[in-house]
């Protein structure tokens, strides 16, 4: 009997010996199961203090974000870094992380973004230049599915098994360790005690394998149904009337009854900049038409855009949109531009339907003579009037390209994009500001892949940041949403009366809630745009800048390619 529960000892410490093992290894894969993406990158003072923040998102939720500040001004005692999420606020957000410094004014965190939803990231800065803190609107979305690497797999299934058999040994030892039945020989007995005692144990163990396997089936399809993020569906036409071209945008609703991923709060959008949506159209596959356009609401489904005298084809869409929440979302669709026969004259009367609207037809990316269709780079660093270093504009100023670290530009790197404009003399051109900012620029890799519209404070939306601030601020632990119609009347009575101010007057209210850079210029002619460009490829820039009452698009073109290690 003693020698038996020798046995049964040993063999349950080697089960938590390889348990142990076990946890070990899985705690180990899923601290290195989530990679960053592009991210947000911030621009902003506060105070005394010049930030640049670059917040990487995890792909997959719960999950870390990794959080980098460079302090480019003020003295700096700490940094602190925390997720706060709209529907929780402030009084449900954790305490900060302590960011601890890895260069020269560079400090980093990991921060734990722990379910799905509009959050933020708030930065406390404490140094001899006083408190500040900054909010970074951080989208807390799973995107990604992650595969367990195949040598894992087979590692873990094989403990797994190892387990299941020492598992159903001890049951039948534990079963044989009993009095042996009257008339038996004590092995014959202790031998069929053993046997029954396993079968019990392997029965057992199936059926508790069988309902975990279960709960794992089930718990992988909620995440793949209900937490995976997918974009709100749009279908987007045009139709000819009257010789002019309508775009037409209507959100489709399909699921949206049985589909809690699919919901939006469509009558809760608001302006940035103040426009619902800033559209994108690009030509593709040479990208040599484009435009930016603010389609009008006509209903909480659908938005309406009259187009310019774009070239026919078939055109790539991004509609940007922000939500009461602070959401910030990309809307992508295709659409074919029919090709319209009209006039010079008659293509000149074309009025937008939104007096800022803007647009550009251009070269395309140039074509290899061995790569047939297939977009690359010029490799001439000036060339006037095509993408390169330095290109003409409509009204005969150029804007250049200035301080680009090299031709070839690599990914993940972080680079302050600058561009400055020189009027037919090479003077430098002062420039008016295109929707209370220096200007906007629209970044778009040759396969359409990647996509994203720039400010010079960073990649975000402010009106995302403006609605996540309130939220800070309020008190509530939840969030009470106003009336939907009296809103979303209000909304477009605001966007209604913001076409009838003169433009000095309707920059100065959209200033009011952008936050001013310390770009220091003799003249103001230059804009810059933080970005670090997300994956290797061939991107077009489309930077616009306003002079004269007229904005002006000019396009760049470059290549990225992955790092060096």
């Amino acid at each position: 009997m003693k020698r038996n529960q020798r046995q049964q000892k040993s063999r349950s410490g080697w089960i938590i010996q390889l348990y142990t093992i076990f946890l070990l290894v899985c705690l180990t894969i899923t601290a290195n199961a989530h990679v960053g993406s592009s991210g947000v990158i911030v621009q902003k003072k506060a105070g005394k203090y010049q930030l640049l923040i670059q917040v990487n998102p995890p792909d997959v939720v719960p999950g870390t974000a990794k959080v980098t500040v460079f302090v480019e001004q003020g003295r700096v005692s700490s940094l602190g870094a925390r997720p706060i999420y709209f529907n929780s606020g402030d009084k449900g957000a954790p305490t900060h992380d302590v960011l601890v410094p890895v260069g020269t004014n560079q400090y980093e965190a990991d921060v734990w973004l722990m379910s799905s939803g509009s959050s933020s990231v708030e930065i406390s800065i404490d140094g001899p230049d006083g408190k500040q803190q900054v909010v970074v609107p951080v989208a807390a979305v799973a995107t990604a599915l992650r595969e367990m690497p195949a040598g894992t797999g087979w590692g873990l299934a094989a403990m797994g098994l190892l387990l299941i058999v020492m598992l159903i040994t001890i049951i039948g030892a534990s079963n044989a360790d009993g009095v042996v039945v009257p008339g038996q020989s004590a092995v014959a007995g202790l031998r069929r005690r053993r046997v029954t005692g396993m079968g019990v144990g392997l029965v057992v163990v199936a059926l508790m394998l069988t309902g975990w396997r279960s709960w794992w089936n089930s718990t992988a399809e909620a995440y793949r149904t209900e937490q995976l993020y997918r974009a709100l569906p749009i279908n987007a036409s045009v139709r000819v009337a009257d010789a002019q071209r309508q775009l037409t945008i209507q959100v489709d609703t399909t699921g949206f009854a049985n589909d809690w991923q699919k919901r939006r709060n469509l009558s809760y959008v608001l302006p940035d900049h103040g426009k619902l949506m800033h559209l994108f159209l690009i030509r593709t596959p040479n990208l040599d038409a484009f435009a930016h356009l603010h389609p009008n609401r006509r209903d909480t489904l659908h938005y309406d855009a009259a187009l310019p005298a774009l070239p026919g084809g078939k055109y790539l869409l991004y509609a940007d949109v922000v939500y009461r929440n602070g959401f910030a979302e990309t809307l992508t669709d295709t659409v074919d531009v029919p090709s319209l026969k009209i006039s010079a004259e008659a293509a000149a009367a074309v009025k937008p339907s939104d007096p800022d609207d803007s647009w550009l037809v251009t070269e395309p990316m140039g074509v290899k003579a061995a790569s047939v269709n297939v977009p690359h780079l010029d490799n001439d660093m000036v060339v006037c009037g095509k993408p390169g270093a330095s290109t003409k504009l409509e009204d005969g100023s150029s804007i250049v390209w200035m301080d680009k670290k090299s031709q070839v530009l690599e990914a993940g790197k972080l680079y302050n994009l600058k561009f400055a404009v020189a009027d037919a003399q090479g003077k430098a051109a002062p420039l008016e500001p295109y929707l209370g900012m220096g200007g906007h620029a629209a970044i778009l890799r040759s396969d359409g892949t990647v996509y994203i519209h720039l400010h010079p404070v960073g990649t975000y939306s402010m009106a995302a940041e403006g609605s996540l601030v309130g939220r800070i601020s309020d008190t509530a632990r939840t969030f009470q949403y106003p009336d939907a119609v009296k809103f979303r009347d209000s909304i477009d009575t605001y966007i209604a009366k913001l076409k009838t101010l003169p433009e000095a007057e309707k920059n100065k209210l959209l200033m009011a809630g952008i936050p001013a850079m310390n770009h220091t210029m003799k003249t103001n002619n230059m804009v810059e745009f933080p970005y670090a460009f997300p994956r290797a490829g061939h991107y077009r820039i489309w930077v616009q800048v306003k002079r004269n009452g007229r904005v002006l698009t000019g396009v760049f073109d470059t290549q990225v390619n992955e790092p060096l290690l």
